[in-house]
């Protein structure tokens, strides 16, 4: 299937933020609730073995990723890590709350950050979690160059696959939100208004979730765009892997400086 880049509804600039925190939420709902990730955290959790760092900068974090439940994860393997949530509209409300929770070792940058061009002072090992396909491929590139040209390690994860099972598994995902948003926190008012009374959100979800699988990179595209970036000092290993439910394959790129690839 040929990869597609349509538009999601919550990515752009003219959704209104009400919309895009209320479809953030839901993700990080369904992320925190299934942990689609459990099966790369033994690939992460080496990967920031070998980097020597323990200071995760996460890009576009949306509603923080899985990074409460993963954080502890990785601690039980002996990788502590502090993270930093980063994101082009950052949900503010929801990364208090996670470094409320966490004291502080879950932190975030509270203005606007760019994947393809990060700030110098944010600095670690970067992480993305269900977002690499909202670039076209250009600016995945871009993404991917911004982190080999700083040498600093970057690690990627999907959680869509361009498949036709996965185009028809989003079909559930609008009885999925009317089921969920009664359990979703922090809880809003306005979330329930834009899901039953006005059911906004359960199209946007499954309008955004058919295209997220339309845009997803697969292991050949990686390879592509990873093809002579870096040049002979940097390394990228990319796979995949079934997550632990068997339903949902997770794609998966890593990259290295090559001081800390072995």
């Amino acid at each position: 299937m040929k990869r597609i880049h349509l538009i999601e509804i919550h990515d752009q600039d003219w959704c209104p933020r009400t919309l895009r925190n209320g479809a953030t939420d839901y993700l990080q709902f369904v992320v925190a609730t299934t942990k689609p990730y459990a099966a790369m955290v033994p690939i992460l959790a080496g990967a920031l073995r070998r980097s020597g760092t323990r200071q995760v900068l996460d890009l576009c974090s949306g509603a923080a990723g899985p990074w409460l439940w993963l954080q502890p994860v990785l601690a039980e393997r002996g990788v502590s890590v502090s993270v930093c949530l980063t994101d082009k509209y950052p949900n503010l409300e929801v990364f208090r709350e996670s470094s409320g929770l966490t004291h502080q070792s879950i932190s975030y940058h509270p203005s606007s950050v760019d994947a393809m061009r990060v700030p110098e002072e944010l600095i670690g090992f970067r992480t993305m979690f269900s977002a690499f396909h909202h670039f076209r491929p250009e600016q995945a590139r871009a993404v991917l160059a911004d982190a080999a040209q700083k040498r600093h390690n970057i690690a990627v994860f999907e959680g869509t696959q361009r498949s036709v099972l996965a185009l028809l598994q989003m079909l559930l995902v609008p009885l999925m939100v009317l089921l969920m948003t009664p359990f979703i926190r922090p809880f809003r008012w306005s979330r329930l208004l834009w899901t039953y009374p006005l059911p906004v959100l359960p199209l946007i979800a499954l309008f955004d979730g058919l295209v997220s699988c339309l845009r997803t990179y697969s292991i050949e595209d990686l390879r592509d765009l990873t093809a002579r970036l870096g040049g002979n000092e940097y390394r990228w290993e990319i796979g995949a892997a079934k997550a632990k439910a068997g339903l949902i394959t997770i794609t998966y790129l890593i990259g290295v400086p090559n001081e800390n690839a072995a």
